[in-house]
């Protein structure tokens, strides 16, 4: 999974996993899996050369060192730009400012929160959302599938107050990503 918001793209090693078990889930193989996928969805995204942060599992990522710290190393040996273990109190700004196309989160409220903080805004009068953004891409896939970033919100079917925004970039996502995997084939053959 990969969460997409402007600037702002996130991959997840763990997604809907009770956080007590998240560290034993942590194996070199899933990181290094992650990794080559996020590099494959940069490079479809137009990114040349991928600048990838890891986020820190634990704080300011003192205790990264028996799986994130090798997997890094073996990346940037291989001439790949991974760096990391990045605290998660900072990780997502400098993605934010353009320090990294991507960071890759540990766990799923890691890598949701900061993506949804800023896709989804609210009324400060009304209390009531005015605006959901974000895209959802699902890598690894040998198509192309993407879909919002939140849920169906049957509660307000028919009401017309859904906002299409997330909709919108999903398709132009997927009409991107699609494009890509088309010039690919093309070049192949």
């Amino acid at each position: 999974m990969m969460l997409v918001h402007e600037r702002l793209r996130v991959s997840h090693v763990t997604t809907h996993t009770a956080l007590s078990n998240v560290p034993a889930s942590l194996t070199t193989e899933r990181l290094t899996r992650v990794l080559n996928l996020t590099m494959d969805a940069l490079v479809a995204l137009d990114v040349d050369a991928p600048r990838i942060a890891v986020a820190a599992l634990n704080p300011h990522g003192g205790e990264d060192t028996d799986v994130s710290l090798p997997v890094i190393e073996t990346f940037r040996k291989a001439g790949h730009d991974v760096r990391g273990p990045v605290s998660g109190d900072t990780v997502f700004v400098k993605a934010i400012a353009g320090e990294f196309d991507a960071v890759v989160a540990m766990y799923h409220d890691q890598g949701h929160i900061p993506v949804k903080l800023i896709g989804f805004r609210v009324d400060p009068d009304t209390g009531r959302w005015i605006d959901l953004s974000g895209v959802n891409m699902t890598l690894g896939l040998p198509f192309v599938r993407t879909s919002v970033d939140h849920g169906n919100a049957f509660d307000i079917a028919g009401k017309d107050i859904a906002s299409a925004q997330s909709m919108i970039e999903a398709i132009e996502l997927t009409d991107h990503q699609a494009g890509a995997r088309r010039s690919e084939q093309a070049t192949r053959t």
